[in-house]
């Protein structure tokens, strides 16, 4: 054997790449062709090869190509943007599904070349364009006679498969309790007392309110790292007054300060099924979100306790993320999600934002289980201290 043929599908790469430069597509082409009949058939080679084609008008020829490049390397990105633009050229209906998958293995923009951004924004909306297209089929398949309990399942169902929406899972902190339901938000009519709270909530409001007007309240930073912990996305946050709680139970001990101004509020919260762990739980307090202060992406301790808040004020531009479930606090409702999925807040008015916030058991937990998370996390010395 000699060195000819990888040294002839180089030299005819090169020639290829002359004849590009000099505008002679047609050339290029054919000499791409003899290279990789040479044996240079990489990918760089047929992207080369689709781009002539496609420049001369051989839009299939150019199809065929960049298939085979994705052949050698199915997840490249400019492959793939390739194959989506080439397919709606071709008035192909696969074109939609193309600019999805495409805009899905994107780099991030700050590593793609400024010519490439009109494109990515192309096929970011042909992708979402095709989704909604999806859903929506989907969705006139889901019966009209579901309660409203199956119709929101099987519209995330809908939703999920058209890639509109993912799965999210619980990635807590710390602990992880085996075959627990990932559930994003869950129906507060399943937790005894939520009702009662709700109903309470004028009555709760004046009792934060007064215990503001008369300075009495322990007002603390909500997040509180010491100075030589690493806290990255926390950094801005760390120690600020735009995030602060006012606590009323903090790890399973009632905070005398702020709960003797809070009668009413403290009877309620003594009817709900909170967890009792140990230097950990129950915890109840009020949450202060500043005007223009966002919370960022992230999960709790343990997914063996639920999260509810209570709106007491909340004014326009509030919002609340858990997993693909965007919802709006309404003052005097109650809603329960899993911290353990990846969740977010922001505040984008000029007002003050103020929920009360409780833990809660998870209903799937035994009562022995629950006596048992309670040894084990307390064993462990870790609290629940958190939420938004």
């Amino acid at each position: 054997m000699t060195d000819s043929g990888p040294q002839a599908s180089a030299s005819l790469e090169a020639l290829a790449d002359r004849a590009a430069a000099a505008g002679d597509r047609v050339a290029a082409a054919r000499l791409l062709e003899q290279a990789i009949g040479a044996g240079a058939g990489g990918i760089e080679t047929w992207m080369k090869l689709s781009a002539m084609r496609r420049a001369g008008g051989d839009t299939a020829g150019a199809l065929q190509a960049v298939e085979q490049a994705l052949a050698l390397e199915p997840l490249n990105f400019l492959a793939l943007l390739s194959r989506a633009h080439l397919l709606e050229k071709a008035g192909d209906p696969r074109a939609g599904e193309a600019f999805a998958v495409a805009a899905f293995h994107a780099p991030a923009e700050d590593k793609l070349p400024p010519a490439i951004h009109s494109a990515l924004a192309h096929a970011r909306a042909r992708g979402e364009e095709h989704q909604r297209e999806v859903e929506q089929r989907l969705l006139r398949a889901v019966p009209a006679d579901l309660s409203p309990a199956e119709r929101s399942r099987l519209e995330r169902f809908a939703s999920n498969s058209a890639r509109r929406t993912r799965h999210y899972h619980q990635e807590p902190t710390h602990f992880h309790f085996p075959g627990l339901p990932e559930i994003e938000f869950h129906d507060p009519a399943g937790f005894a007392g939520l009702d009662m709270l709700a109903a309470a909530a004028a009555d709760i409001r004046d009792e934060f309110e007064a215990l503001i007007a008369a300075e009495a309240g322990e007002l603390v930073p909500y997040v509180r790292y010491p100075d030589q912990v690493p806290v990255g996305q926390w950094q801005e946050l760390n120690h600020s007054r735009r995030w602060t709680a006012i606590h009323l139970l903090r790890n399973g001990e009632r905070v005398e300060a702020n709960a003797r101004h809070c009668p009413r509020t403290m009877q309620l919260l003594a009817e709900l099924p909170q967890p009792q762990v140990p230097g950990a739980s129950p915890n109840a307090m009020f949450s202060l979100l500043a005007p223009r202060t966002r919370i960022p992406p992230h999960s709790g301790v343990a997914n063996t306790r639920l999260v509810a808040h209570l709106a007491l004020i909340v004014p326009d531009g509030c919002g609340f993320r858990c997993g693909a479930t965007t919802r709006q606090w309404r003052e005097g409702e109650v809603f329960v999600f899993d911290d353990t999925i990846e969740h977010e807040a922001w505040n984008d008015s000029e007002h003050l934002r103020v929920v009360l916030i409780v833990d809660l058991w998870p209903p799937a937990l035994t009562v022995r289980e629950r006596q048992a998370i309670g040894s084990v996390i307390a064993a462990a010395g870790v609290s629940f201290t958190g939420g938004m």
